[in-house]
């Protein structure tokens, strides 16, 4: 594929992009999709929603673990408060001034960024992309051998970071990298720099379209992170693919959700699709389900972004809260399904980062009468491709290729296979994977198409039904059995608060189907239970799936976006 004319100084990304005949076909079969060659993600999003709502429209409203601040940003070291749209263009500018003419960063030049779910972390973003630099966005529980590792990967040249970040990002002891914290005091601080700076407008480096803005790296999986490269109309596509139809946000819409920003599933839900219609998002340090709940409530959240886990939790927080006695409780409004009033405002609920169980969904549903909107993404892919909302959804289903996208299920020399069968999720659209100078491009890229590694069922209506990681089916005397419909068996049960199944050797059997399981409170660890939970799990699906063998755990290991580490649990042994 040919490439426009770049306006990156330092050709480091372009220069390691993948040979155009290891690209996925790219398809572009929306109007909407089709961009200006010259295009700053940037500034086309604060430009925009400017000139459509005013500089003062609210935007950012930033939150601590003891609450949220009312405040506007006079505290110029980055406590929570109220940003407008005016405030983050204004901010980010006077960064792209501090980033060109302090620190020599020149277009083309890779910047990490890392920070909590803050207005600042997202004022640093805009701010590298302003100044035409490729930013590498990293969640803040990175530890110094992580950061250094992306680092080297990528070659980066400054690094923004929060206070307690800088201390790993110092310790990752990358000599090319130079550290400088934001949120922090003395005048080397990027906060204070920025009260220095000059006051004028930044004028936004006129990237192209296929210029690289961003690398995101892939987490939660073995080896050595990957380096995604991703344009900046990939930044827009995703809003003018499942933000605009699937999701269907508008500039009223108040916008929170748990997943970090170092994750494209919070960089999307929580500034680009927010932004690109003129809404405002909530920014929560810590997105606990117990913050989320509280947040909703404080600022009528109608747009909810987190992961099943999440959604488990609160709702077990309604039900502990439900008056004891069984008579009508008076504050339920008529039309209510329940009577706690914090959730009132929400119309729209994502989830994403694991297979939502069709019980979680229907617990939901129940409680709150919102239709949570299921998706698969990926970090290589940059959100979410398949989906379904409103009447559309089927529970227990990801859904259909959203608009923009297309997916098949295939083998692995890419034939397809008959509706009904398992096989492998392919996907294509307006983004496809394109690996930072690696081999594993061949692994993810192949016959045209973007093989996530997931193993997938499409019915004869061409909805996709999630089966396994692709790695993680577990065959068993001779039976396929897909630890996700296993885990899902167990969820169903009361006691059962969470659970993760995979396949352990066995010399009889190849493989034995292994569960772990977080039992709720007071719930004996006995023998008893295993056969309980086993005799459970055969009644509700085949029974040859049933653990043969189940242990009991405080928790299970998952990442930040809480996507279970099914890797992980050999280690619990």
């Amino acid at each position: 594929m040919d490439l426009l004319p770049s306006a990156h100084v330092d050709s480091f990304a372009r220069d390691r992009l993948p040979a155009a005949d290891r690209w996925p076909e790219l398809r572009f079969d929306l109007d909407e999709l089709r961009y200006p060659e010259r295009l700053n993600c940037a500034a086309y999003l604060l430009d925009r929603a400017i000139a459509r709502f005013g500089a003062d429209r609210r935007c950012l409203i930033g939150a601590s673990d003891k609450g949220t601040s009312d405040k506007g940003t006079s505290d110029k070291h980055g406590a929570p408060g109220i940003w407008t749209y005016g405030d983050l263009d204004r901010r980010s500018d006077q960064i792209a001034h501090v980033l060109t003419a302090e620190l020599g960063v020149v277009p083309g030049n890779r910047v990490l960024v890392c920070g909590p779910n803050s207005p600042w972390t997202v004022a640093c973003w805009f701010g590298v992309l302003k100044a035409g630099g490729v930013v590498v966005t990293v969640v803040p529980l990175l530890r110094s051998e992580e950061i250094a590792t992306v680092a080297e990967i990528a070659q980066v040249s400054v690094a923004l970071c929060a206070p307690g970040c800088d201390e790993q990002a110092a310790k990752a002891g990358v000599p090319a990298m130079r550290v400088v914290t934001f949120g922090g005091t003395g005048p080397e601080d990027l906060v204070e720099r920025c009260a220095q700076a000059p006051q004028q407008e930044f004028e936004a480096v006129q990237t192209s379209q296929d210029d690289v803005a961003m690398i995101a790296f892939t987490s939660g999986t073995t080896g050595r992170p990957k380096g995604c490269l991703h344009f900046h109309r990939d930044v827009l596509a995703i809003a003018d693919t499942f933000g605009k139809h699937v999701l269907k946000a508008g500039p009223d819409d108040v916008f929170a959700g748990s997943p970090p920003l170092g994750f494209t599933f919070g960089l999307g839900g929580l500034v680009i699709f927010p932004l690109h219609v003129g809404a405002s998002t909530v920014l929560l340090e810590r997105g606990s389900p117990e913050a989320l709940l509280g947040a909703i409530a404080e600022h009528g959240v109608s747009v909810l972004f987190t992961a099943p886990t999440a959604y488990r939790a609160m709702l077990a927080m309604l039900e502990s809260d439900k008056p004891d006695d069984d008579g009508e409780d008076e504050s339920k409004g008529e039309g209510e399904s329940n009577g706690d009033t914090r959730l009132r405002t929400l119309r729209r609920c994502v989830s994403a980062g694991e297979a939502l169980p069709a019980e979680t969904w229907r617990a939901w549903h129940a409680a709150t009468g919102v239709k949570i909107i299921d998706g698969i993404g990926a970090t290589e892919l940059l959100h979410i491709f398949i989906s379904a909302a409103d009447d559309d959804i089927r529970p227990g289903s990801t859904g259909r290729p959203v608009p923009g996208w297309q997916a098949a299920i295939l083998d692995a020399d890419g034939n397809p296979v008959p509706d009904g069968e398992p096989g492998l999720l392919a996907v294509r659209g307006p983004i496809g994977c394109r690996y930072l100078a690696d081999e594993r491009q061949g692994t993810y890229v192949r016959h045209g198409w973007n093989y996530t590694g997931d193993t997938y069922i499409r019915d004869e209506d061409g909805y996709f039904w999630y089966q396994a990681r692709s790695d993680d089916m577990i065959i068993s005397s001779g039976y396929n059995i897909a630890g996700p419909e296993v885990e899902n068996a167990l969820l169903r049960h009361p006691s059962v608060l969470e659970a993760g199944v995979i396949g352990m050797p066995d010399p009889d059997r190849g493989q034995l189907v292994t569960a772990f399981v977080v039992l709720a409170a007071e719930v004996p660890t006995g023998e008893a239970t295993v056969k309980e939970l086993q005799e459970f799990v055969k009644a509700r699906i085949a029974p040859y799936k049933y653990p043969r063998s189940v242990h009991f755990v405080p928790a299970l290991p998952r990442t930040n976006t809480g996507k279970l580490q099914r890797f992980k649990l050999r280690d619990l042994l």
